[in-house]
């Protein structure tokens, strides 16, 4: 029903920024809440942002308020999460995922849809 692509991981220097894309294919996207989880070597996998189905509504976690911006654009079926001033503890594994209630889902068990993920790495 709904597949997520995510592209845009790399590895930088602490300071920099990186832009993640998720590419969202399904009939049920623009009605869908959408959102970021990261899971880093030797943690569980964690909560990072959430979007509501019209882009109107946010939600972050505190590690990273200020700091990460979450959009999305229906018209493109694409969710966006841009990263600034990233640090070594932002390393990790980076998963869209897709939820049908389209609110800023926080849980985990609440996503039916997950991407493979993207690997991202922080060095000081």
């Amino acid at each position: 029903q709904v597949q997520l692509v995510e592209s845009g991981g790399g590895s930088v220097l602490a300071g920099n920024s990186l832009k993640l894309s998720c590419k969202v294919f399904g009939r049920t996207f623009s009605r869908t809440g959408l959102g970021w989880f990261r899971q880093a070597p030797g943690k569980e996998r964690e909560f990072v942002a959430a979007i509501s189905w019209s882009g109107g509504s946010q939600s972050y976690a505190d590690s990273v308020k200020g700091r990460f911006t979450i959009s999305r654009d229906n018209a493109g079926n694409t969710l966006y999460l841009q990263m600034n001033n990233l640090q070594p503890d932002d390393t990790a594994v980076y998963f869209c995922a897709a939820n049908e209630y389209a609110n800023t889902i926080t849980e985990i068990e609440k996503y039916d849809y997950w991407g493979r993920g993207t690997q991202v790495t922080v060095s000081s």
